[in-house]
C-alpha cells in the first residue's frame, strides 16, 4: 500500500541537517505529541508492521508502535542503529556535541497579526540550501549545523511580533537574508484556514 501525505507545509517543526535530527531525537523521546509528524509517523509505521505479519491491522500496527515509542525501546534501538552504522556509541546522550550548532540564531518574528494559513514548503527548502544547508552544484560543501526550527505549524494564531521559527545560520548577514525569506514564504490571513489532515489517501 501507500499514503498519500500532505506537503503543503514541513512535516516536522525543523529544516536543516542536524536540526532534523535534533527533530528526530526529540520525536523519539516522546516529546512531539499530537504533531503531524507523530500522526504520518505512526501512520507508515502502522502499514510497515502489517505489510511484516506482525501485525493484523493498522489499528494494532500503530498501538504497536506507540508502545515502543512510549517505552523509549525506538529511541534505544535507533542508538544502536547509529552505533552499528560506524557512528558514536553515547550519539544520543551526547547528540548536540556530534552535531554541533549554528553561531548565530535568530528568531523569526511576524510582522502582523492573523493566522499562518499557507507556506511555500519548496521555497522554504530552498532557503536551507542558500544558507549552506544544501548544495547547488555537485562540490558544494554542507554546514550541516544550518536551517530553520521551532517552526510554527499552519493554522496558528499569531500576534504582531510572535515568533514562528529560529533561524540557524553561519553569520549574521545570512541568518538576516534567511529571516527575511522565511517571512516571505508564509501567507498570514485573517481566516483562520480549514484544517486538513497530514494522510491525503491511503493507496492499496
Amino acid at each position: 500500500c501507500a499514503l498519500l501525505s500532505d506537503m503543503n507545509e514541513p512535516l516536522p517543526d525543523a529544516a536543516g541537517n542536524a536540526l532534523e535530527i535534533d527533530n528526530c531525537l526529540a520525536f523519539l523521546r516522546g516529546e512531539k505529541k499530537g504533531t503531524r509528524l507523530e500522526t504520518v509517523v505512526l501512520a507508515f509505521a502502522a502499514e510497515m508492521l502489517v505489510a511484516g505479519g506482525v501485525a493484523g491491522d493498522a489499528e494494532q500496527g500503530e498501538a504497536l508502535a506507540r508502545k515502543v515509542l512510549g517505552s523509549g525501546e525506538a529511541l534505544e534501538r535507533f542508538g544502536k542503529m547509529v552505533h552499528a552504522l560506524g557512528g558514536p556509541a553515547d550519539f544520543i546522550e551526547r547528540s548536540v556535541a556530534y552535531l554541533g550548532r549554528a553561531p548565530v540564531i535568530l528568531p523569526v518574528e511576524t510582522e502582523q497579526s492573523g493566522y499562518l494559513a499557507a507556506c511555500e514548503t519548496r521555497e522554504l527548502g530552498m532557503a536551507v540550501i542558500a544558507l549552506g544547508g544544501g548544495r547547488s552544484h555537485p562540490d558544494d560543501r554542507i554546514d550541516h549545523r544550518v536551517g530553520f526550527d521551532a517552526l510554527k505549524p499552519l493554522g496558528t494564531r499569531v500576534e504582531k511580533g510572535d515568533l514562528i521559527a529560529f533561524v540557524h545560520a553561519a553569520d549574521q548577514g545570512a541568518a538576516e537574508a534567511a529571516r527575511r525569506r522565511l517571512l516571505e514564504l508564509y501567507t498570514i490571513d485573517d481566516v483562520e484556514p480549514e484544517t486538513r489532515s497530514p494522510i491525503l489517501a491511503k493507496i492499496t
